[in-house]
């Protein structure tokens, strides 16, 4: 018997349960979600960013004096991600460049990866009056840090 009274119990259970769930809104009465906003005439797409004319100033052919270092930005996406070729004279493989903006300054990082440069980075900021990028270079093989700068050798 107590067998029988327990699985009757569930049953009463399940069956409180399906009915107190009666009341509720069907699926079709679902609020509604407004549909993502269309590009069009009444709604153009948000204007490109200050950082997009701030990278462009970027881009060209860069000479490190004290040593003949060449960092050439070919393009930078509006994400910030850099094109670039580094040479010693040779090219050296560029594993990652990247461009930012940290307030009305327009910082790039360079890091190199190749025989001799195993995670060698640049840390520079664009100077606009003079033209130029200055910072940091870390070396990875001395894993010692210097003070560094390029000016422009072509545009």
């Amino acid at each position: 018997m107590k067998a029988a009274s327990a699985q009757s119990l569930c049953v009463a259970v399940f069956a409180i349960g399906v009915l107190s769930g009666c009341g509720k809104q069907a699926p079709d009465a679902l609020p509604e979600v407004a549909p993502a906003a269309a590009v069009n005439a009444t709604n153009p797409p948000a204007p490109a960013t200050t950082a997009n004319a701030a990278y462009a100033k970027l881009k060209g052919k860069w000479l490190r004096p004290d040593g003949g270092y060449v960092l050439e930005i070919r393009s930078v996406a509006p994400d910030g991600k850099i094109e670039a070729g580094y040479f010693n004279p040779n090219s050296i493989h560029v594993g990652k460049a990247e461009a930012s903006q940290e307030g009305g300054n327009v910082k790039v990082f360079i890091e190199l990866r190749d025989v001799n440069y195993p995670g060698s980075t640049y840390r520079l900021s664009y100077d606009p009056d003079n033209d130029r990028l200055a910072g940091t270079y870390y070396q990875a093989v001395a894993r010692e840090t210097y003070d560094v700068f390029f000016v422009r050798t072509k545009p």
